[in-house]
């Protein structure tokens, strides 16, 4: 009996570790930019997909309740894939850095001389671009980040470099995690 406690033990101890690292952790996140809903009337919402603790990938959906009131003055739409890698010992927390591709429509203004616009034209270009971040995440699944972000459009450019060129991301973001 004296023998068969601790070969008991030792297998039941086995069994609880291995149920412990085949615990699969929460991999889906859904957040809404705070910053830009307040600041600029642009509804940005997110899902990120958690590949493993070190990276993963999602895609942001962003739209303007007010064409005035854009945030970055002009851009209407943008549907930005990315992909996020972690550089913390925690699963998918802490600071990140992003690749992103961003697909988004915006106007300009065309110039006919240096001094006076002559139209406002609709443009749907494609930018990479980098952001870097961090994700803090509560034991219930509360997510908060923030993130910026700054990308190169890839068509429609001219020899100048203006504001069109670029694309940028940031935000405030808070959401949930399961």
């Amino acid at each position: 009996m004296k023998k068969f406690l601790p070969i008991l033990f030792f297998f039941l101890t086995i069994g609880s570790f291995a149920q412990e690292e085949n615990q699969d952790p929460k991999k889906h996140e859904l957040t809404m930019n705070a910053l830009t809903l307040i600041a600029s009337e642009w509804i940005d919402v997110s899902y990120e997909y958690l590949i493993d603790q070190e990276s993963s990938f999602g895609v942001d959906l962003q739209f303007g309740l007010d064409s005035d009131a854009n945030a970055d003055g002009f851009r209407k739409f943008s549907l930005t894939p990315n992909y996020r890698r972690y550089f913390s010992g925690k699963y998918a927390k802490g600071f990140f850095v992003e690749a992103f591709g961003m697909i988004h429509t915006f106007e300009e203004f065309v110039f006919i001389d240096s001094f006076s616009p002559s139209e406002l034209r609709t443009n749907t270009d494609f930018s990479l671009g980098i952001s870097v971040g961090g994700k803090w995440v509560t034991t219930k699944g509360f997510v908060t980040e923030i993130f910026l972000g700054v990308g190169r459009n890839l068509f429609n450019n001219n020899d100048d470099i203006n504001f069109s060129d670029v694309a940028g991301r940031v935000g405030v973001s808070i959401g949930y995690r399961f």
